[in-house]
């Protein structure tokens, strides 16, 4: 069962592309990394896909809500089931309430009774804190603490679906390994799905189940995490797998390098949007959009060359 459910969703902004013809899907239980460069339309999409910021056009199908022109109990019912982890815990925390104010607030505005309600206590425990931060403020909490304040907030209401922004950002790799463990753990133990949005492939190849990558408003390539990540079939998908850090360098994939920055989706480029900087662009990808290729093995990529790619692999 599908607790997102995305066809071909748009999210302009005057002429702005933000989101250009978006379809994915994420099943009960899985997560879903969201992956690409800054200005790539990530957070947007995230936030179109909880009724956040308005869709242009397509359909959205969230937690069981149809979320374009969702009436008033069904975007609180939407909600309550799909909660979002914002990037900077800190500034998600209202720094007038302490700890125990700001986790039982959830269950107020929704009015859940009692007998449905876990207790600080015991929210403080399913994200690994002890009992006696209950009584701190934001303030007097780590990044990772605050992080986790954050998440034991999110899932106060049971919800089917968290949608995480950069959930290590801004976190030491330490305290960053911790958070992606507590999430690997709450999926098994309260059956969460997740939207991990995050432009570090690490985090996604850790964390996630599957992948779709996002460049200049539309996803380029989708499938499960590892095939993706050790056999890319789009040139983007490629070029971000080589910038990763590895411990050898002469080990690093060979290839010739993507240069320049992204265009603006103000005006994006005619045919695929990547081929000003893709080192294999042809006149074809310069006139004529790629549509999604179904490649097998549950993978799709925008790229007319994309077949091509993975039985020649990408070097």
């Amino acid at each position: 069962m599908s607790v997102i459910k995305a066809d071909n969703v748009r999210t302009h902004f005057g002429k702005v592309r933000a989101v250009d013809g978006v379809t994915l899907d994420l099943a009960d239980g899985a997560t879903l990394g969201l992956v690409g460069e800054s200005g790539s339309g990530k957070t947007t999409l995230a936030r179109t896909l909880l009724g956040l910021t308005p869709a242009t056009s397509g359909t959205i199908e969230t937690a069981g809500v149809s979320v374009r022109g969702a009436g008033r109990a069904a975007r609180r019912a939407l909600h309550r089931d799909a909660q979002l982890i914002y990037q900077d815990p800190h500034a998600s925390l209202s720094p007038r309430l302490r700890v125990d104010a700001l986790l039982t607030e959830p269950y107020r505005i929704h009015k859940v009774p009692d007998a449905d309600r876990w207790s600080v206590a015991e929210l403080l425990d399913l994200v690994e804190l002890p009992a006696e931060h209950a009584g701190k403020y934001p303030h007097e909490l780590s990044g990772g603490q605050a992080r986790r304040v954050g998440i034991a907030r999110a899932i106060a209401l049971r919800p089917r679906l968290l949608v995480a922004d950069e959930p290590t950002a801004g976190l030491d790799v330490s305290a960053a390994s911790a958070v992606l463990n507590l999430l690997r753990r709450l999926t098994s133990e309260i059956g969460l799905a997740y939207l991990m949005v995050t432009h570090n492939l690490d985090t996604v190849g850790y964390a996630a189940d599957r992948i779709a990558v996002m460049y200049l408003g539309r996803i380029v390539e989708q499938g499960p995490v590892a095939d993706v990540l050790h056999r890319p079939a789009h040139p983007y998908t490629h070029a971000l797998v080589r910038a990763l850090p590895v411990p050898d360098p002469a080990a690093r994939t060979a290839g010739p390098p993507v240069t320049g920055e992204p265009p603006s989706p103000r005006n994006p480029p005619s045919g695929c949007h990547f081929h000003p900087r893709c080192p294999r662009a042809t006149d074809r990808c310069r006139t004529e959009a790629p549509e999604p290729l179904d490649l097998g093995d549950d993978r799709r990529a925008a790229c007319h060359y994309a077949p091509d790619h993975l039985e020649t692999p990408l070097v």
